[in-house]
């Protein structure tokens, strides 16, 4: 079996890459590890092609078009040449994509086309109450037509997006996100700093970071040594070039200035080692459709609160794996913090059930399993 996942986030060494691109490599390398062919096919970071194999998964990177107006089809037009060429040497079975991925990809005959839903265009822009982008409404629409067949990495994203996007006959089952568990490893608690609280993700609103330094002032009323690290890339605020973290500095309150450290973009090898110097790892999301980030902590062990909203319970078991909160609701937020603050032997016992919750449910063999399973019923 010959699979290609389309996609121009796979990871390259040296440059920032989000959850999606994490999520394909580890998938990918596990499916070379059962012998299936894995080929990545996407745009350049730089304006150059390139072939890489990255153990065992073939990459094929193409230049991109910048032509102004014109980029979007010129880059299409490449990936359709790419994709054909490709089987013509190596027969493809597969073809997967994120939800806007197909739009304007020509469907060869007998390759089957998969969508993996990881909360696409319509399901953020309902969830987060704005109005959906013409354009990128439009290609969404398209790629889900064109497709043979459409899963989710949570119930919650199927659900949500079927409110807005008529897929019910093409519509699949849910395939969890797995753990990384060769990089993130259970925490050593000798290692924790008393009172440090650790957010990874980028630096925007939708993330709940804005809420989570809004809170702090309150949790250190009851811990008095609680601090606050931050890693993660800026962002630019919605609709403008201004800096997200340069305004979210603002809002920072005088009494805590000093009690929040910035780290900036960091290698993802530094951030278990993060982790693990934590006391409680907050993640208050106002959305995801399934968060990597949290299970990587979970995989650890770690005290841990999330979010509510979207697919949080079903990553996170309330009270057992780990506390959720309404990531809107900034004393909520600091309720939930301070309860594992200070209840270290309850925040120790919800981080071992959530080890072994994300071995029977975010496991990667398991999921692995499950993947294969799909796309082989996708071949018959």
């Amino acid at each position: 079996m010959h699979i290609v996942f389309l996609t121009s986030e796979y990871p390259k060494d040296g440059l920032p890459h989000g959850g999606v691109g994490t999520f394909i490599r580890i998938l990918a390398r596990g499916l070379v590890k059962h012998k299936i062919e894995v080929s990545i096919i996407g745009l350049n970071y730089i304006q150059k092609d390139e072939v890489q194999n990255d153990k065992g998964v073939k990459i094929y990177r193409y230049k991109r078009s910048n032509v102004p107006k014109m980029g979007w089809l010129l880059n299409n037009n490449i990936l359709n040449k790419a994709l054909k060429s490709l089987h013509n040497k190596h027969t493809i079975d597969i073809v997967e994509s994120a939800e806007l991925g197909l739009a304007f990809i020509n469907k060869i005959p007998k390759i089957k086309y998969l969508i993996r839903m990881h909360g696409g265009h319509h399901f953020f822009a309902e969830s987060e109450n704005r109005g959906v982008e013409s354009w990128k409404a439009f290609q969404e629409k398209r790629s889900f037509r064109k497709v043979d067949h459409i899963i989710g990495v949570s119930e919650y994203v199927l659900n949500h997006t079927a409110k807005v996007l008529e897929f019910e006959a093409k519509r699949g089952e849910v395939i969890f996100n797995p753990a990384n568990l060769d990089m993130f490893y259970p925490a050593d608690y000798s290692k924790e700093i008393k009172g440090r609280i650790f957010f990874a993700g980028s630096i925007c609103e939708k993330k709940g970071i804005r809420q989570l330094v809004k809170a702090l002032p309150i949790i250190k009323k009851a811990v008095p040594e609680a601090h606050l690290i931050i890693a993660g890339r800026d962002t630019k605020i919605r609709g403008t070039q201004d800096s997200y973290l340069d305004y979210l500095k603002t809002e920072i309150p005088e009494e805590v200035k000093d009690d929040i450290y910035f780290l900036g973009s960091i290698e993802n090898t530094q951030i278990p080692k993060e982790i693990e110097k934590a006391e409680v790892c907050a993640y208050p999301s106002h959305m995801e459709a399934m968060p990597l980030a949290w299970i990587e902590v979970l995989s650890m062990g770690k005290a841990f609160v999330g979010s509510n909203l979207g697919p949080g319970p079903e990553a996170v078991k309330h009270g057992e794996t780990g506390l959720l909160c309404n990531p809107l609701d900034i004393d909520d937020l600091a309720k939930q913090i301070i309860i594992m603050l200070q209840s270290r032997e309850k925040a120790r016992q919800m981080g071992q059930n959530a080890i072994e919750d994300v071995y029977k449910r975010f496991d990667l063999e398991v999921l692995i399993e499950k993947n294969i399973r799909m796309y082989e019923s996708l071949k018959e």
